[in-house]
């Protein structure tokens, strides 16, 4: 159960746990994490931190490609690149990875960022190069 071994892995993160960061949505190819943004968060201009815009993207492309891969496997990102496309702000974010395209060891992923408010805004874009090797244990994914 694909969805079940994500909702796992998800919740041994400590860095989503930190941030407030939870799975809004797991589909094959697809996951969406979400996240209330909150002054403590913030950089000094009040808008969210641009290393919190990432780190869901991160995880949501990452997750995104572990959807499509065999139970034995685990993800690790490869490569990255971000455009910050706007500053984030508003009650929340939403973090959206797709998988472009699935290989036999490295998949690559878009991701989309959106702050949500008043308006919803795209604030970040995201290409993730995703590689998946044998898990290590059977709690790691």
């Amino acid at each position: 159960d694909v969805v079940g071994r994500i909702r796992a892995s998800f919740a041994r993160q400590g860095a989503m746990t930190t941030i407030g960061a939870e799975l809004a949505d797991i589909a094959a190819g697809r996951v969406a994490i979400s996240l209330a943004i909150a002054p403590r968060l913030s950089q000094q201009h009040g808008f969210l931190h641009a290393g919190v815009v990432v780190t869901p993207l991160d995880s949501a492309c990452g997750y995104a490609a572990l959807t499509l891969m065999p139970a034995d496997m685990e993800v690790l990102p490869a490569e990255f690149k971000v455009n910050l496309l706007a500053p984030a702000s508003g009650d929340s974010l939403n973090a959206e990875g797709q998988v472009v395209r699935a290989g036999r060891t490295l998949t690559v992923c878009r991701g989309d960022a959106f702050s949500e408010g008043v308006e919803r805004v795209h604030v970040a874009t995201m290409l993730a190069t995703i590689i998946g090797r044998p898990a290590q244990s059977a709690d790691a994914v």
